[in-house]
C-alpha cells in the first residue's frame, strides 16, 4: 500500500511558506482568517442535543441525563453548533481534535466554533483533513499558549494567521469524494481484522475452557459431576471444596523481597512494577512491612476484584498486598492450571456470586467463601499437560493477533499517508475521485 501508485501533478511551485513546501503550481495559500468566521452563538434554555468531540468519532451527542448535568438550565450558555460547522477543542487542538460536526446541538463554551465565510472557497472537512496533518499539528503546537500542559489553548487570532493550501473548488470536491470512498474502504478492512481479533480471543477461551474442564482427551470416559453450572467431567476427576485443597497464609513478607501485583488480565505479575507501570509502586515501598509472603505455586487473588478475574498462580518469591489472599496448596499442584480455571466465565461466575458487599465496587472474596468453593481437579500431570497445551495454543494465538494487530497498523498509517498526500497536493485526484 504506497500513494507512489497514484499520479502527480504535472507542476509544483514554492507556497511561499517554509513548513508546507511545495504544492501544485494551481493552488494557493490563504490565512485561515480569510476562510473562517467565529461563531459564539449561545443557547439560552439549554434543551437543545449536547455535543461533544471524540478523537475517532468526531462530534458525537451526549444527551443522557447524566451527561447534561441532570438539569437543562446547567447548559444555558453553551455554544451552538450547526451541520458543517468545525469544532475545536482549543484545549487539544494541537493533538488534533477538531471536527466537522454532522448534527446540530451545543457545546462546551470551551471549544471554538467556526464557519465558513460565505465567499470562501474551501469545504470545511478539507481544512479540518488539513489541521489534522503533522505539518499543521507541529505549526499549531508552536502558536498555542499557554503556561503548562493541560492549560495551552489555540486561540483565534493564532488559528487565523495559519496559511491554508486551497485547491480549485473542484479539485477539492473530487479529493473529498476520493477520501470518502478510499477511507471507508480501509475503515471497513480495519473492522473485519479487529473483528478476527475478537474472534482468536474467543477461541482461545473456548479451547482453554474445554481443556480444563473436560481435558484433553476426547475419548476419556465422563461421568456427571453433580453440580448443574460444571456439568460433566472425566470419570477419573474428582471435584473438591477448596479447603481440602488449600490453606490460607498471612506469612509477612520482608524488605528484600519485590512487591507483586495481581491483574484481572495477566494474573499475578513475576517482578515489581517500576514507579511508571504502577503510580502506587512508592506507597509499597514504604509500607511494606503488613505485605504477605508468597511463594511459587501459591495461589493469590485481590479480595476486591477476584470475580472480575484478579486472582493468578504465583511464579516469584516474593510478597503482595495485605487486601489480597494467599492459598497455599495442601499438596503438590500445578498451580497454572488453577489459574486458568478459575479465570474461566463459570467461576468467575462462582467468585462473584460467593462475594459479599452491596455493590460491585463493594464486593470482597474473603478466604470463608473462597475456602467453599468448588473445584475440578485433575491428577497433577494431566494439570501439567493442560498447562502446556493451554501454553502453546495462546502462543498461536499471540502469534496471530500480533500480525492481525501489524496489518491494522499499517492500514491506518496508510489511511494517514494517504489523506495526507490528497490534501497537500502530493498526488493528483482525478475529478471522478479515483
Amino acid at each position: 500500500m504506497k500513494t507512489a501508485a497514484y499520479p502527480k501533478y504535472a507542476n509544483y511551485s514554492d507556497s511561499g511558506v517554509e513548513w508546507i513546501g511545495q504544492i501544485p503550481s494551481h493552488w494557493k495559500t490563504k490565512r485561515t482568517g480569510f476562510l473562517l468566521d467565529e461563531l459564539n452563538a449561545r443557547s439560552k434554555d439549554g434543551s437543545e442535543p449536547l455535543l461533544s468531540l471524540s478523537k475517532t468519532q468526531g462530534v458525537i451527542r451526549r444527551d443522557s441525563m447524566a451527561e447534561r448535568g441532570g438539569q437543562a438550565d446547567s447548559l444555558v450558555g453553551y455554544k451552538i453548533v450547526s451541520e458543517n460547522d468545525i469544532v475545536i477543542n482549543r484545549m487539544q487542538a494541537s493533538n488534533g481534535l477538531l471536527a466537522v460536526s454532522e448534527v446540530t446541538g451545543i457545546t462546551s463554551p470551551d471549544y471554538a466554533i467556526y464557519r465558513i465565510k460565505n465567499d470562501a472557497e474551501i469545504r470545511s472537512d478539507i481544512v479540518v483533513a488539513l489541521l489534522q496533518q503533522a505539518e499543521y499539528q507541529g505549526e499549531i503546537k508552536r502558536r498555542v499558549k499557554g503556561v503548562m500542559e493541560g492549560f495551552i489553548r489555540l486561540y483565534s487570532d493564532d488559528l487565523f494567521r495559519l496559511p491554508i493550501i486551497c485547491a480549485p473548488m473542484q479539485e477539492q470536491h473530487a479529493i473529498a469524494a476520493f477520501l470518502d470512498k478510499k477511507c471507508a474502504k480501509i475503515d471497513e478492512a480495519v473492522r473485519i481484522k479487529e473483528e478476527q481479533i475478537k474472534l482468536l480471543h474467543e477461541r482461545r477461551q473456548i479451547l482453554i475452557q474445554q481443556a480444563v474442564t473436560r481435558g484433553l482427551n476426547p475419548d476419556a470416559p465422563m461421568k456427571d459431576s453433580g453440580i448443574d453450572w460444571i456439568g460433566k467431567i472425566p470419570a477419573h476427576w474428582s471435584i473438591q471444596r477448596n479447603f481440602t485443597l488449600f490453606r490460607e497464609t498471612k506469612n509477612s513478607g520482608n524488605a528484600n523481597l519485590p512487591v507483586l501485583s495481581v491483574s484481572i488480565h495477566s494474573g499475578v505479575s513475576r517482578e515489581e512494577l517500576s514507579a511508571e507501570e504502577n503510580i502506587r509502586s512508592i506507597i509499597k515501598i514504604e509500607d511494606r512491612t503488613a505485605y504477605k509472603e508468597v511463594l511459587p505455586g501459591d495461589i493469590a487473588y485481590n479480595m476486591m476484584r477476584a470475580w472480575q478475574g484478579g486472582i493468578g498462580a504465583v511464579h516469584t518469591h516474593g510478597m503482595v498486598s495485605p487486601a489480597y489472599v494467599v492459598a497455599r496448596p495442601i499438596d503438590a499442584m500445578a498451580g497454572d492450571y488453577f489459574e486458568l480455571l478459575y479465570r474461566t466465565p463459570a467461576f468467575i461466575w462462582q467468585m462473584d456470586a460467593n462475594s459479599k458487599g452491596i455493590t460491585d465496587f463493594r464486593k470482597r472474596l474473603y478466604w470463608d467463601d473462597f475456602r467453599d468453593l468448588l473445584t475440578i481437579v485433575p491428577p497433577k500431570a494431566e494439570q501439567q499437560q493442560i498447562n502446556h497445551y493451554a501454553g502453546a495454543v495462546s502462543h498461536k494465538v499471540d502469534k496471530a493477533i500480533s500480525i492481525k494487530r501489524d496489518q491494522i497498523t499499517a492500514l491506518k498509517e496508510y489511511k494517514t499517508t494517504l489523506i495526507n498526500a490528497a490534501v497537500t497536493g502530493k498526488i493528483k485526484v482525478t475529478e471522478d475521485g479515483r
